[in-house]
């Protein structure tokens, strides 16, 4: 089990909402925290409200070097990243004809590339270590295609695949992975996105309650602590994870047995050559 107690948790996106609620989830269960985000006066405030001994630094998350630095700075404040989560995204609905290329790019860079950045930041050192934690925030949006969020959906698709992929290679290292799945919750980020709702999709979600970052973030941590691979904070969303891959357990062992017999081949084949 993951316990987040004396645990180093990064959290990008960390200066609102979801990730602000993370954050500060993890502090109130003993954890050293540390927030990533762009704008430095909204991460000082944030930092004060989550509490004592928060560490911050400015990133954009697109930007691979300077998501970089930022987390160096962080670890030579709180010691090695234990817990990653990347929950640093934003969605701007708009039907797909309405979108230009530039909006699927930025979201895109953002969404996903901001998580791929993020892990790469942080994976190796804990390989080398045999322990640590990635959690990607994925969406329901990411199980279900929605109308009028053809740009944001297909990164957040894109963040599913990659921590189903990214599990099996990094588990015989003892690093887990968990990919969460928020409904629509009442951030600042989702008050935003009603702006621009196409009528259709502002019908689809008028009938969906949205949760609260807070009851999102706890679902988050425990999962975390849990080690579970899919989080949900939610019925709904916990039923579609099961429809949309019922096989998923199955396949997955499958895949990790087939690694550790090519794992063992490779090291039997070492053994032999070294042998000689």
């Amino acid at each position: 089990m993951t316990i987040v107690r004396g645990r180093h948790v990064v959290v990008t996106g960390g200066s609102e909402g979801i990730g602000e609620a993370v954050a500060e989830t993890a502090r109130r269960r003993g954890a050293r925290v540390s927030i990533i985000a762009r704008r430095s006066d909204v991460l000082r405030e944030a930092a004060a409200r989550i509490g004592p001994g928060v560490a911050y630094a400015t990133a954009d998350v697109a930007d691979a070097e300077q998501l970089g630095d930022a987390i160096t700075k962080l670890e030579a404040e709180h010691g090695p990243t234990d817990v990653m989560v990347a929950n640093a995204g934003y969605a701007q609905p708009a039907t797909f004809l309405d979108t230009s290329l530039e909006e699927f790019t930025r979201q895109m860079s953002v969404n996903y590339l901001g998580a791929v950045n993020a892990i790469r930041a942080v994976l190796p050192e804990m390989i080398a270590r045999r322990s640590g934690h990635l959690v990607l925030v994925s969406s329901t949006a990411g199980l279900i295609g929605v109308y009028g969020y053809s740009a944001y959906s297909a990164t957040k698709f894109a963040v599913r695949g990659l921590a189903e992929s990214l599990r099996s290679e990094v588990h015989p290292f003892g690093v887990m992975v968990s990919v969460a799945y928020p409904p629509d919750t009442e951030t600042p980020g989702f008050r935003m996105e009603r702006r621009t709702k196409p009528p259709e999709t502002a019908r689809i979600s008028g009938a969906i309650t949205p949760r609260s970052a807070d009851v999102v973030a706890a679902a988050i941590v425990d999962g975390i602590e849990r080690d579970r691979f899919a989080i949900t904070a939610e019925a709904a969303t916990a039923t579609l994870v099961r429809g949309a891959g019922i096989l998923g357990p199955l396949i997955r062992r499958r895949m990790d047995h087939d690694v550790r017999q090519v794992q063992r081949d490779h090291d039997d084949r070492q053994r032999r050559w070294w042998s000689r």
